[in-house]
């Protein structure tokens, strides 16, 4: 039985997980959750997966869980708890789908503990990804991506020397506004901009994908996780989101793995890997999809992820400013402060700002984080 813990119970990943596991019971112990400040949801989880331990927000939402609950289980929170949820239990792989630079210091924490990671969280090695991926070399522990364009790269990569490949190919559904020109996006809405035509994703991640930044994380993402120069990293456009990812071989052979698009998928092969069950997912069916499109990405129309590409091939602190930036931009058009375009303009400017120190530490990157979200919530966007 594989021992568990989920930090991001509630979001997206976190639910699907659960569902995952609640699809094969006598397979997973769920060990710990932790939550923001959904409590009623938690609440429901504890009672349905009987954790030892949850962590949450705030001391309130803690007062608040206890009072939903006749459990047992443990109940902490703030950033300490968070980490003890990450690395204070026995289980054996740690599920990181919190949003944002937040998981960073659980995951370190796990990786130190020593425990499996089952990577959902991209913010992690795009901010630090020389000290995470260097962490689980030491303690010899796995970095099984979730996301589903890493989960694809890496299950083509199976018996595949990385001597062999020419490049990675990551698909992009092209988000909310895929179909519209940069003209037509002058005044959207937040309720337009959540509307994707494909996943069903928490509302960060959701903009991401309109900006196309997610792609831009997930390129970063792929360097640290393969290994791969950022020449070797491309992004192509295909608006069904079956191709997940492809890997291109030296001698023009390509693989590529596909299905519907489900998380469920990719959050129980790193649960399960190497081996394979049933999952609760639909079949993929190509006679009834028909036909599969595919366009070349065009980074005037998505400059957000040519940001990514710069910042990644910089390194230093420069991703976690990109990130950083990202993530008070996204924060700041949900609440209405700025428009979408908005967006891409302070990524730019906080960008423009840093002074890059090419071999950051932990306290560097979380100076340089900090700053990057400081001159993020006071630029003023052109647009």
């Amino acid at each position: 039985m594989k021992k568990l813990a989920i930090l991001g119970s509630t979001g997206s990943v976190g639910t699907q997980a659960l569902d995952v596991i609640a699809h094969d019971p006598d397979r997973y112990q769920v060990e710990a959750l932790a939550a923001g400040t959904n409590v009623d949801l938690l609440a429901e989880q504890i009672c349905r997966f009987q954790p030892k331990l949850v962590s949450v927000h705030n001391k309130e939402a803690a007062d608040r869980l206890r009072t939903l609950t006749d459990s047992s289980v443990k109940i902490v929170w703030g950033a300490e708890g968070l980490t003890e949820a990450a690395a204070g239990t026995e289980a054996d792989l740690v599920i990181t789908a919190v949003v944002g630079s937040m998981g960073l210091g659980p995951t370190l924490a796990a990786i130190e503990a020593g425990k499996d990671i089952g990577l959902a969280n991209k913010e992690t090695l795009v901010s630090a990804g020389h000290l995470v991926t260097k962490a689980a070399q030491l303690k010899g522990v796995r970095l099984l991506p979730i996301d589903s364009e890493h989960s694809a790269i890496f299950q083509c990569l199976n018996g595949e020397k990385l001597g062999d490949v020419r490049k990675l190919i990551i698909t992009a559904s092209g988000g909310s506004f895929r179909d519209r020109t940069r003209d037509q996006l002058r005044g959207v809405t937040v309720a337009e901009a959540l509307n994707h035509p494909n996943w069903s994703m928490g509302a960060k991640i959701t903009i991401d994908s309109a900006t196309m930044v997610n792609k831009g994380l997930e390129v970063i993402e792929a360097h640290w996780l393969f290994g791969m120069d950022y020449d070797q990293i491309d992004v192509i456009l295909h608006s069904e989101s079956v191709i997940h990812s492809m890997v291109e071989f030296q001698d023009n052979s390509v693989i590529a793995q596909l299905g519907n698009p489900d998380m469920r998928v990719p959050i129980q092969y790193a649960l399960t890997y190497p081996d394979r069950f049933s999952t609760p997912t639909t079949p993929l069916n190509l006679a009834q999809i028909g036909l599969l499109h595919f366009r070349e990405m065009d980074y005037d129309r998505y400059p957000c992820l040519r940001y990514a590409y710069e910042c990644g091939r910089a390194g230093g602190t420069l991703p976690a400013v990109f990130n950083a930036a990202n993530e008070t931009a996204v924060a700041r058009f949900l609440r209405g402060e700025i428009s979408f375009l908005g967006i891409e303009d302070v990524i730019a400017v906080t960008v423009e700002r840093h002074a890059t120190i090419a071999s950051p530490g932990l306290d560097d990157l979380l100076a340089a984080d900090a700053e990057a979200r400081r001159h993020a919530a006071e630029v003023r966007p052109r647009s």
